[in-house]
């Protein structure tokens, strides 16, 4: 019985991982004022009359903090690239030298900023939400086998080891929310 509970810790605890996964992968698309290859992640583009992911289609790089550049790998795909781009509605526009393009982040305002900051912590209270599930269906399956004939004490212990768990992941949301905020209202 014990290789049950202890399974069940184990995808909780993978569970808990992948939401703080995820939630890392979201904080990326949220810009901090520096070019990240990752803000142009999301933008899809019409290749060839499928829609497929910027990335895909083009490399993106940074060769210095306030700017991207974005060079397909078929320059009959820069009217489509920027057009993709504006359409993103990440508010950046685009300039086209016949190579690539270049994309000039602009320095954000204290109101972008506050807005960004406001957006990371729905990020992170999504992800808060996301492990509380996990806690959930990690403590219904404990209750399961608790019915099943596992002891009563090692039901209570076993969930107290899923509380501790959740605490656990918790704060690391928040560490990881207070370093991106900090990040964010650096000027």
């Amino acid at each position: 019985m014990n290789e049950d509970v202890q399974f069940c810790l184990d995808s909780a605890a993978e569970s808990m991982d992948k939401s703080i996964t995820h939630y890392e992968s979201e904080l990326l698309k949220i810009r901090a004022g520096r070019a990240n290859p990752q803000m142009l992640s999301g933008v899809m583009v019409d290749y060839y009359g499928s829609m497929t992911a910027l990335p895909q289609v083009a490399n993106v790089g940074t060769p210095d903090a306030r700017t991207l550049t974005v060079q397909p790998w078929e320059k009959a795909m820069l009217v489509e690239l920027n057009k993709a781009i504006i359409n993103a509605n990440l508010g950046f526009s685009p300039m086209d030298n016949g190579e690539m393009l270049i994309i000039n982040i602009p320095p954000l305002t204290e109101e972008r900023r506050v807005e960004l900051a406001k957006r990371s912590k729905a990020e992170a209270e999504n992800c808060k939400v996301s492990i509380r599930s996990a806690r959930k269906d990690a403590n219904d399956e404990i209750k399961k086998l608790g019915k099943d004939g596992l002891p009563e004490d090692l039901v209570k212990d076993t969930e107290a080891s899923v509380q501790k768990l959740t605490d656990q992941y918790i704060s690391k949301v928040d560490l990881i929310l207070k370093d991106k905020e900090a990040d964010i209202m650096k000027v």
